[in-house]
This record gives structure tokens, sequence and C-alpha cells, in this order.
């Protein structure tokens, strides 16, 4: 069933924008990069017939503690804020979006599917990977089609947040010992086609050139949105 769906976390709007292709029709929640704070949210009761989101991540990458070791700050937590929100609001079902290695999320009322999404099971050349958390009050359970590919294709290195300043990074153990390589950046139009976006995405958008790596880098490729946006309406 389409309805109204309230996006939390929304960032640049890449998740809202796959369920808006779907027929959804999107309400975007509040979000650091537009002055936005969760923490002072709530939403209304029975409202939302399904609540998305992405919550920051790097609490749960791979490389936080190290982050915090060598004292780069860490983005807070805020599945807790986004659990909040879908028990007070309390809709139909919610998608949560994260990093594959986030723990699954417990949200009362609500039986949880965890199913982890790869971009080049979707036709993009990426290597990245996405956990999806699907949650329902009545047990109910998605099943996402993936297209069949033609052949083997070329898988790059993922989209990073973080590209757009640093290039992209790869990783060679050396010796027993794990260190990390940068090469320059690719390309925007490149970097636009392997998230699935056109390529005027964010002409006119008021960032600059490493702020749009990192909007976009942060976001979900749009093919596997609208796969997931697709699975719930079906």
């Amino acid at each position: 069933m389409r309805g109204l769906v309230l996006s939390l976390f929304p960032g640049i709007g890449m998740l809202d924008m796959a369920f808006e292709y779907e027929g959804f029709t999107v309400v975007r929640g509040p979000d650091l990069l537009w002055g936005g704070d969760v923490h002072k949210f709530h939403a209304p009761q029975n409202a939302f017939v399904g609540i998305i989101g992405g919550p920051p991540c790097q609490a749960h990458v791979r490389y936080a503690k190290l982050n915090q070791a060598i004292g780069n700050k860490v983005a807070p937590d805020l599945i807790p804020q986004f659990s909040r929100i879908v028990i007070e609001a309390k809709p139909d079902w919610f998608l949560m979006e994260n990093s594959s290695l986030v723990p699954k999320v417990t949200v009362q009322g609500y039986q949880v599917q965890e199913i982890i999404l790869n971009a080049a099971i979707f036709g993009l050349e990426q290597d990245r990977k996405r956990k999806f958390q699907f949650g329902s009050k009545t047990g109910k359970r998605i099943r996402v089609s993936v297209p069949p590919l033609a052949g083997t294709e070329i898988v790059e290195k993922a989209c990073l947040a973080s590209e757009g300043a640093s290039g992209v990074i790869f990783n060679k153990r050396i010796n027993g010992e794990q260190k990390s390589f940068y090469r320059a950046r690719r390309t925007w139009a490149r970097f636009l086609e392997l998230q699935g976006l056109p390529p005027a995405f964010l002409d006119h958008a008021p960032f600059t050139i490493e702020g749009k790596y990192k909007v976009v880098g942060n976001g979900v490729p749009l093919p596997m949105g609208r796969a997931i946006a697709r699975a719930i309406l079906e």
C-alpha cells in the first residue's frame, strides 16, 4: 500500500527519491545538513504508513575506534533516536538503512527482517554493501527482486563520503600490518554514475564539489533504493 512516508536523516534525499519514484509521498524530517536537530523532533501518531531513514553510521564502521584513538571526531550513534520516533509515530512499517556492520535494531511492537545488499547486483560497478532492516507490526517480510546481470562487470571501490576530500582509499597488508593508500578521487560524473544518479544531479545545489561528493557518498544508490521501495509496495 502506498501512503505518506516520513524520512528521517534524509540528507540530500536519495532514499526519498527512490520511494517517490515508486509512488510514495515522502515527508522529510530534520537533518543536521539543513540545520535540523532530530533530538527535538516528534512525529504524530498514525499519520504515516511507514518511516524510512539512515542514521549516521560512523559509530559502527570498521574504523570508528581507530578514528577515536587518533583524535578524530566520530558522529554519535543516532539509531536510538530513529527507534524513539518509530515508537512515537506507530507506522505500519519502518525501513532503516545503514552500514552492513550495524547491529540488529530492536523496536518494541515490530518484527525485524535484516537484508544486506550490494550495489553491484543492481548493475552498478561498485562494491558497496548496505544493510536494510525492515520492521513490521504484523511480521510481514519483504523480498527484493534482483535483476539478472549479463556477464561479469568490473567492480570498483565503494563510493564514500570522504572521497571528495581524501580520494579513494585502498587497504593492503604489508609485512603483516594493514596500511591505507589513497588515489585521486574519481570524476564527479563517474561518481554519480556509480550511485545510479543522472549527470545533472546537484548541478544547481549550493554545495562545494567536496560537499557534493560527501552528500552523494552518504546516500543509498538509486537503483538499490527503488528495489527496496518496490519490495515494500508489493
